[in-house]
């Protein structure tokens, strides 16, 4: 990175976004340092409407927007059952703001 004039412990533009770098090591050149955190998802709460095959369910946000989620690992391990009509937690990548990760279940 050093050779597109960025230095280690300074930030990567990625887009809009300034991601902190890993300083370099020794062991780690600094060409190869990559960024400390990851893109932020977004969270927003919506209402299931419909559930479809293979833990999928087409979920109605507050905007009446529907997108398409699935629910995250945790509530697959802990056997968490989701209906139509319950309103659900999700989180959503920046860049498909058609698909979501249902994170948890509300009251």
């Amino acid at each position: 990175m050093a050779e597109f004039g960025f230095k280690p412990g300074s930030a990567f533009l990625f887009g809009d976004i300034a991601l902190p770098v890993r300083p370099a090591s020794p062991a780690i050149p600094a060409k190869y340092a990559k960024p400390l955190m990851k893109e932020e998802h977004i969270e927003v709460e919506g209402r299931v409407t419909t559930v479809l095959p293979g833990t999928m369910f087409r979920v109605e946000l507050t905007n009446k927007h529907l997108v398409l989620a699935t629910i995250c690992g945790k509530m697959r391990k802990r056997w968490v059952r989701l209906t139509v009509g319950d309103r659900v937690k999700m989180e959503m990548s920046p860049y498909d703001l058609n698909k979501a990760r249902i994170t948890w279940r509300l009251k």
